[in-house]
């Protein structure tokens, strides 16, 4: 594909260990997230398997780079910390994006920053400014030449043994318009967010709450596109829009799995090569098939569809 531009995706990175786990954030989400990362977690998600896929990412040489959230596993200050550091050596603030996983907001933290602490990651560019109103932190635009990468939160504090989101009224009134003004301006919509974005794609405790409301709104307004993370499963599915074209929803799965676990893949990430207009998108997953294997190419794909057209 000639003049594209190329964006990677990086999603539930779970990066370890878990430091900074002090009395006054102790409750029982927490100590339960805290046993089950000691038990299990902490064997399925390896620094070393994320650092190799990096490393693969540097060398395929993407304009831009997104990480779709889960960097953190009990949302404490100490992994955000941890994490600010780890996006500073991903790549520059310019280069860079990312969004809140239920994770990375997992319980309360009183007064602290929390993931505010990765602004200049998670902030309009230049370029985007003009399309982001100033109203709320989400959605924001940065724009990769012509994609505008539309960056939403669905992270929000949960109960124990629950990891749904939400978006709610403020962030999902300020999309329809901004889908809008962006497909007026020629751009390709590039949509990010954590949670997978239509009802039924998650189970109940793990789904967004106002998933349907959010396939309203890209039924009424369009997108050229839609990643995700959560579910640490790639897939791919579609969303019917009002003008009678679809858009392809695409979810990734971790990028550090280093065991196999249930039918989870192992480490991935996804490569989004997008040329035109008129808009097409090749899908390049690369990552693990044998877990001590090297970082291959394990999927290409043409995305296809009549809102490309």
């Amino acid at each position: 594909m000639t003049n594209s531009v190329t964006i990677a995706q990086l999603t539930d990175v779970h990066l370890g260990p878990i430091a900074g786990f002090l009395p006054r954030y102790w409750n029982v989400k927490r100590a339960l997230g805290y046993a089950n990362w000691l038990l299990k977690r902490r064997w399925i998600y390896r620094r070393e398997v994320l650092d190799r896929l990096v490393a693969d990412i540097a060398a395929q040489a993407p304009d831009h780079i997104v990480v779709t959230g889960d960097l953190a596993n009990l949302g404490l200050p100490r992994e955000h910390i941890n994490a600010l550091s780890w996006l500073e050596r991903l790549g520059s603030p310019e280069r860079v994006t990312v969004i809140p996983g239920n994770h990375d907001i997992y319980s309360a933290i009183g007064a602290d920053p929390g993931t505010a602490r990765w602004a200049p990651f998670m902030a309009p560019d230049a370029a985007g400014a003009a399309y982001t109103e100033a109203t709320g932190p989400f959605p924001f635009v940065r724009m990769a030449g012509p994609v505008a990468l539309v960056a939403m939160n669905s992270a929000v504090p949960t109960p124990p043994f629950v990891a749904s989101g939400r978006l709610g009224d403020g962030q999902l009134g300020r999309l329809g318009p901004l889908l809008q003004r962006l497909a007026r301006d020629g751009k390709f919509r590039l949509v990010l967010i954590h949670h997978p974005p239509l009802p039924g794609l998650a189970k109940p405790r793990r789904e967004l709450l106002d998933a349907a409301a959010l396939q309203d709104v890209l039924a009424r307004h369009g997108a050229e596109l839609v990643v995700h993370g959560h579910n640490h499963h790639n897939s791919l599915t579609w969303c019917a829009t009002e003008t009678g074209t679809k858009l392809p929803i695409v979810g990734a799965p971790s990028g550090a799995q280093g065991r196999r676990y249930k039918d989870e893949p192992l480490g991935r990430y996804n490569l989004y090569r997008v040329g035109g207009p008129p808009w097409a998108v090749e899908l390049v997953g690369r990552g693990l098939a044998e877990p001590d294997g090297p970082v291959l190419e394990l999927e290409r794909t043409l995305l296809a569809s009549s809102s490309m057209a």
